[in-house]
This record gives structure tokens, sequence and C-alpha cells, in this order.
């Protein structure tokens, strides 16, 4: 289940390289990546596991509420970040030239599902 949904996650989105469902340890879930993705998503994940857990805890520190969507973007690559519950995230790595907003609501519609599975 998890596999097939990274996989629309990616290939529905234009611009789209990989997937990952993580926990926020660092542990992968799940992956799904293209042929000629330039990057390892469970790399990409380890590293933004610490920057999630960073953010996470500043916007409780500001009574902002739960972050909920992080987006990261470099000159090579965008990542966007969804949360599930408090201990997985869904992360998409896409080129810089991709659908940014197909990307964000596929993870959005995704996201319950996925979070029932855990």
């Amino acid at each position: 289940m998890f596999k097939e949904a990274l996989r629309d996650l990616v290939e529905g989105t234009e611009g789209g390289l990989a997937g990952l469902l993580m926990d926020s340890s660092g542990i992968a879930v799940e992956t799904y990546a293209k042929s000629d993705s330039p990057f390892d998503i469970n790399t990409i994940g380890i590293e933004f596991s610490v920057v999630i857990g960073s953010i996470k805890r500043a916007s409780e520190m500001l009574e902002a509420g739960t972050a909920n969507e992080i987006a990261v973007g470099t000159d090579k690559m965008i990542t966007l970040i969804r949360t599930l519950g408090e201990t997985y995230f869904l992360a998409l790595a896409m080129t810089p030239e991709g659908n940014f907003g197909k990307g964000r609501y596929l993870m959005r519609t995704a996201a319950p599902k996925l979070l029932a599975e855990l």
C-alpha cells in the first residue's frame, strides 16, 4: 500500500523524482524513486528529519500550532514535507520546474490514507 501511494505521488507530480514515508527517528518505512533520480531519498529524509524536529519545536514555542507542511527549495531540488501525526512524515523530492501545487495537493490527499495504515 505504501509503495503504491508513493509511486502515485511521484508519478502524478510533474517533475517528481522520489517519495518517502519515514518516522521521525530517520527510519524509512517505504521509498519510491524514479530510475533517473539524481538524489538518494533516504539521505534526504534522514537529513530533513532533524530539521523537522527543530521546526516542530519552534512552532510550539511560538504557540503557532502544529507544523503540518514544510517546503525547502534549492537550486537543484524542491523538497515538500507533510507531517503525519507526531511520528511520521511524507516527503516528495522534485525538480525546481516541477508542479509544486500538484505535489502539495497529492500529499494532502494521500496523508489521511497513509496515516490510517500506520
